[in-house]
């Protein structure tokens, strides 16, 4: 930010980070957002280093494996209608993005042997971009993205937009992952648009499923993934901010099939250890229940069969787990 010229009222990014949590907490998450979004438009070396630094925060973390989402069409200024944020044309594509990410996605994986993955987002509201989200997919499929999501507003329904219902069946017919947020703080009718109509292979959030026992019970079965992230679920509003409430409780005791998610950790301060803290002091998780969700997030996680059976095994030797059905 010191590089592009702009003032600062804090010393450093640390400082930088914290004021945004606060801003955060008394304003709208878009507004918090357009705020950020500032640093990363139409600037090719920001987009390439954010995406080397994810990398390296997540090596620091520990972590084998991640699969990174964002909107490439949120940090273009070029072919994209309408252009995000107010912001004046440029010369970056949504393909551009793409692109640059994976670059710098391979360049950290290079350095510092976490390997990642990313999913592209579609967005609620502009229905119209999803179509070229499925295309990216397919065109950067064996250059590091692996699946399709849907993020935004819940209550903007497929019915409403048919415009993401036509790009995951695209996505079907190419056998490009699927992955949907809903039920985070939508209904539980949005879970199961999410799984019926979209065909998605996981469900980010999911915590409103519990709303409809039918259905919970439905994906129990079909042993859906759930992407849970504690944390940003209270600081959004989704849960209550008792996390001796939250619905994860109830997923754990029925053994259903999650992980633990971040969720945009700079702009909630928290990594993933954080959550796992939290999980750890409130709602009674063991070494035991750490390792299996961490084995269910590696089982369902977008790798291709080859890759994934290593991962697998990463993670059972790390585990010491000479009997690999010991949940």
């Amino acid at each position: 930010m010191h590089k592009k010229g702009l003032v600062l009222t804090v010393i450093n990014v640390f400082n930088f980070s914290k004021k945004k949590i606060e801003i955060f907490l008394k304003r709208k998450i878009s507004c918090n957002l357009r705020d950020l979004s500032y640093f990363l438009l139409g600037d090719r070396e920001a987009i390439k280093r954010i995406a080397y630094e994810f990398v390296e925060t997540k090596a620091e973390e520990g972590v084998m494996y991640v699969e990174a989402r964002y909107s490439p069409h949120l940090l273009a200024n070029k072919g994209v209608d309408p252009l995000p944020w107010d912001q004046e044309p440029g010369d970056i594509t949504p393909a551009d993005v793409v692109a640059l990410v994976n670059q710098g996605f391979k360049e950290g994986e290079k350095a510092f042997k976490t390997k990642v993955r990313s999913i592209l987002c579609c967005m609620r509201h502009m229905p119209n971009w999803s179509m070229e989200v499925v295309e990216l997919c397919k065109k950067y499929r064996q250059d590091g993205v692996v699946a399709i999501d849907l993020a935004g507003d819940e209550s903007l329904s497929c019915e409403s937009y048919p415009g993401h219902k036509r790009a995951f069946e695209e996505a079907v017919r190419s056998e490009v992952h699927r992955t949907v947020h809903a039920g985070e703080v939508g209904s539980a009718s949005a879970v199961k648009e999410a799984v019926e109509v979209l065909k998605a292979e996981r469900i980010g959030h999911g915590y409103n499923t519990l709303e409809d026992q039918t259905l919970y019970k439905q994906l129990l079965q079909q042993n859906m993934h759930f992407e849970m992230c504690p944390v940003s679920s209270t600081l959004t509003g989704a849960c209550d901010p008792d996390f001796t409430k939250h619905p994860l409780i109830t997923f754990k005791k029925d053994k259903a099939n999650y992980s633990l998610n971040t969720d945009d950790p700079t702009i909630f301060n928290t990594t993933l250890n954080s959550d796992y803290q939290v999980v750890q002091k409130y709602m009674d998780f063991t070494e035991e229940e750490f390792k299996r969700l961490n084995i269910n997030a590696a089982e369902s996680c977008f790798l291709s069969a080859k890759e994934k059976k290593e991962l697998l095994e990463q993670l059972y030797e790390a585990y010491g787990m000479l009997d690999k059905t010991g949940f």
